[in-house]
């Protein structure tokens, strides 16, 4: 083929990726294999990578199999030369059993799965504060599961221990056995089995206070990321530093390889999966997508169960129509990860609670008397007032409600208020009254929740 040919030759590339060699294939535009070679994973093989994959022609696209692992690097390059990286999934095994597996065949396959369309999907881009919470995440994470482990060996050596020492931390919480633990001075031989098992429960204490310090220096370091990066993101109820950087991490730096909320609810596995039959007509949980990020939303939906009316109101209702508990989460998974994704693109402040009580207190208002007309607990009104609690849509009813009476005729007012109010009468339109949107008197608590599903 002639220069001129090659310079007007379109071309895709697959890369199969390996820890210590990248094997490079290229084919046509139209699946027509041209060549293919292997290159060492270093700066200098990257480069040879360039200068052979633009030797054939123009490259529209590369399909990569591992651009978040051993292709990580290899991806950084290519997209710094503006070229269009793919992520390629793996050939399944009957595919593989059917037409054999070698690193030519996967490179090609690669290629191949790009110019059918089977794989669309952009490499996150790991150079910014998204990739720092991920690496900080597998810190804590490794933390978590050594400092589980500490705390199950010693709760196992006290059960065969001698009981002069078994009895010493008997009944004790955790937190106390593992301080006097840390804190004990053993004394006796080495043959002794009573010296040398509070010797081994002394390291791993001290071990277990270790790992708790390094969990909280891991968990300080998300939060000062998350609050510079997402600061509106961890409002939403349910949320809290774990959830929030998990989630981020799970969608990239670069947000707009997502481009709806559809494809966020397929990424973190919670898209209803079609399983009617015959007569039965429903839909199943996913048992795709990234788990870790599924298992953030099942936190966000239990807590909301626990705590949240509108959630306990919405489970109600479809525990009556019939659905079974598995399907009422499927459907909040799908509800939160709507929200969490209109909340992580385009987040919106939501309505401040600090002027509530002024609000309340110039218009001589009890809390009774605005619970009583709210149909609503007086404690749970406390708690709106101090932001003790989130409940968006009664913080709107209950301020809306407060503008109401202030706007009312004096006399009008007076007649719902109670005679024991009389004395704050007087203050009713002399009180200089906060507007809606006065901020200055509280501070953001989230986004307004959107409508739980139908």
């Amino acid at each position: 083929m002639s220069d001129p040919e090659v310079q007007d030759q379109c071309v895709i590339v697959g890369i199969d990726t390996h820890a210590d060699t990248h094997h490079v294939a290229v084919v046509t535009e139209y699946g027509k294999p041209v060549a293919d070679q292997v290159f060492p994973t270093t700066s200098a093989g990257y480069r040879r990578v360039l200068e052979f994959i633009t030797g054939f022609g123009e490259v529209l696209q590369v399909g990569m199999e591992g651009t978040g692992t051993y292709g990580a690097a290899l991806t950084r390059v290519l997209q710094g030369e503006g070229m269009s990286v793919i992520e390629v999934n793996r050939p399944d095994r009957q595919q593989r059993r059917l037409k054999g597996k070698t690193d030519p065949l996967d490179a090609y396959r690669a290629a191949q799965s790009v110019i059918a369309g089977r794989s669309t999907a952009i490499p996150k881009a790991k150079d910014g504060p998204v990739e720092c919470l991920r690496v900080l995440r597998a810190l804590r994470v490794s933390a978590v599961k050594s400092r589980s482990a500490a705390i199950n060996q010693i709760k196992g050596l006290l059960i065969s221990a001698p009981e002069a020492l078994r009895s010493k931390y008997q009944g004790m919480t955790t937190a106390t056995m593992v301080g006097v633990m840390a804190r004990s001075r053993p004394s006796g031989h080495l043959a002794d089995p009573s010296y040398m098992t509070a010797r081994v429960l002394k390291a791993l204490a001290i071990r277990y206070n270790y790992l708790s310090e390094e969990i909280d220096d891991a968990t300080s370091q998300l939060q000062k990321v998350l609050e510079s990066y997402a600061p509106i993101l961890q409002e939403l109820t349910g949320v809290g530093t774990d959830v929030a950087s998990q989630l981020l991490v799970t969608l990239g730096d670069n947000q707009d390889r997502v481009k709806n909320e559809a494809q966020f609810a397929a990424l973190t596995g919670v898209s209803p999966v079609p399983a009617s039959s015959g007569k039965t007509s429903r839909h199943r949980l996913s048992r795709g997508g990234d788990r870790q990020a599924n298992c953030a939303l099942h936190h966000i939906v239990l807590v909301r169960m626990n705590i949240d009316p509108r959630t306990k109101d919405y489970v109600t209702k479809r525990t009556e129509e019939g659905k079974s508990k598995r399907e009422i989460m499927r459907c909040l998974k799908r509800y939160v990860a709507r929200e969490v994704y209109r909340q992580i693109t385009n987040p919106v402040p939501a309505p401040t609670f600090g002027d509530l009580r002024l609000l309340r207190h110039g218009l001589g208002i009890t809390l009774q008397e605005a619970a009583d007309n709210l149909d609503e607990w007086p404690s749970t009104l406390s708690r709106l007032e101090r932001g003790r609690t989130r409940n968006d849509h009664l913080l709107l009813r209950y301020r809306a409600w407060l503008h109401e009476q202030a706007s009312a005729p004096v006399t009008a007012l007076q007649e719902q208020l109670q005679p024991g109010a009389s004395d704050h009468r007087d203050t009713v339109g002399s009180t200089p009254l906060p507007t809606p949107g006065d901020s200055s008197h509280g501070l953001s608590t989230a986004t307004t929740a959107g409508e739980l599903p139908a």
